[in-house]
């Protein structure tokens, strides 16, 4: 039981009759073969019905990172023999220890089908000559979403990070329309045709579609509407997805800039309560911690894994475009909330009152350089690169994120060029206590 056809379009009881046969083998595979969840349920059986799953123990990260130090090197959560591994990757390592990641053919396979969904979606067709500019080293962001590119029929120019001139250079040679990469990642490019292409602007290089994704960023309308007007292109958010879990499930479709759920045929998802870990309704309104559940994974298969993602529900009726997953934003990561005197803050936030004032150049960081509780938010930004005097700036942004988060916030400006975004993910929260 792999993949349906037509997987992100189905619901109701067709749906749901896929889901509950692939969750028998499933269950019986981890069940028979997970050492790693035999453990955590202690002789329990997993539920027949999916709709008890929640009877089920979590799991999480740190449970997973002690399972591949102990049981190197992928955990004793491999519910396959080694030898139907056929590719290992290592996750980005942004919130902790880098994990290696094993999968099957088939695993690829159903990876590549459920991620080409997400870049079809977002509007990828086999007209467009795409560049991939994510890291290849290891990284599930790099091949394996090239494959997933590469599944909607586009020509894929598999580039990676690094060597920007080269890649500016590239793109006009070989006419490439489309870019995938991270939300940050234009910015580079900006800063690289300014220095380096006298003349040149971003327009002018011919992209008309961005798959954007790894970070957060095009939540905010404002980051959008800039990359949009200074690029000449429509920006999508084409990636997301969960490393341990599918290197990208959801995407962003022209009707609707909110993530749709497009893998409802081969990975079940939940909402809990981050805090108590009480199960929430998935519907429309409601916000909590995204887990999920394989339902067809042979290597490292994952049952009620907490990602650690909050989001927010906003539909679960059918879009515009046809798809039936729920859409969804992404609020923040529960690792990366700060808490300032009781309010929750994630730094989409923050990122959404920077991006408003035009003296900023959008890059900031939250250094965090004493353990909580916090009375103020710490907030470094960087200022764009024409202004000179910024006056009472960092006063003005300070008012502006007690206004729109209710939170009293500590700003410091920065000169242009000093916290340059990364060609990979860049973290916004630094945590340098112990």
């Amino acid at each position: 039981m792999t993949c349906l056809d037509d997987g992100d379009r189905l619901s109701g009881p067709e749906l749901d009759a896929h889901k509950q046969a692939a969750w028998q083998t499933q269950r019986r595979h981890v069940q028979e073969n997970s050492a790693f969840y035999a453990n955590l349920w202690q002789g329990r059986a997993p539920p027949e019905d999916l709709r008890d799953l929640a009877e089920l123990p979590l799991s999480d990260k740190s449970q997973l990172r002690r399972a591949q130090g102990e049981h190197p090197p992928f955990g004793d959560y491999l519910a396959a023999p080694r030898a139907a591994a056929v590719r290992l990757h290592r996750t980005s390592g942004t919130t902790g220890q880098a994990m290696n990641l094993a999968l099957s053919a088939r695993d690829c396979a159903i990876t590549e089908t459920v991620g080409g969904r997400a870049h079809a979606a977002a509007g990828l067709t086999a007209d467009h000559t795409v560049v991939h500019c994510l890291n290849y080293q290891m990284w599930m962001g790099g091949l394996t979403d090239h494959m997933t590119l590469q599944a909607t029929g586009a020509l894929v120019v598999p580039f990676g990070v690094g060597a920007t001139e080269l890649l500016v250079r590239t793109i006009l040679e070989v006419g490439i329309d489309a870019i995938s990469c991270t939300p940050s990642y234009p910015a580079v490019l900006e800063r690289v045709i300014a220095e380096k292409f006298p003349g040149l602007s971003p327009r002018d290089l011919g992209l008309k579609l961005g798959l954007f994704g790894g970070e957060p960023g095009l939540d905010d309308p404002a980051f959008r509407d800039r990359i949009a007007r200074v690029w000449g292109l429509q920006p999508r958010n084409a990636n997301y997805g969960v490393s341990d879990v599918f290197s990208n499930f959801a995407a962003e479709c022209p009707h609707d800039t909110r993530l749709h759920f497009l893998a409802g045929d081969v990975l079940h998802p939940e909402l809990i309560d981050p805090d108590s870990a009480a199960p929430l309704p998935l519907e429309a309104g409601q916000t909590g911690e995204l887990v999920l559940t394989h339902l067809a994974r042979d290597c490292q298969p994952l049952v009620r894994f907490r990602t650690g993602d909050i989001i927010a529900v906003d539909a679960t009726e059918p879009c515009a475009c046809g798809r039936t997953g729920f859409r969804f934003r992404v609020v923040g990561r529960s690792d990366d909330m700060v808490v300032v005197r009781g309010l929750n803050l994630f730094p989409s936030m923050v990122a959404a009152v920077i991006a408003s004032f035009d003296d900023l150049s959008g890059e900031y960081r939250i250094p965090l350089d004493t353990p909580p509780p916090y009375d103020t938010l710490p907030v470094t930004a960087e200022l764009a690169r024409d202004t000179r005097d910024p006056g009472d700036l960092a006063e003005r942004v300070a008012r502006a994120i007690k206004t729109a988060l209710g939170a009293s916030a500590t700003v410091r400006l920065v000169p242009h060029g000093a916290l340059p975004p990364n060609e990979g993910k860049t973290r916004r929260v630094i945590r340098s206590h112990t």
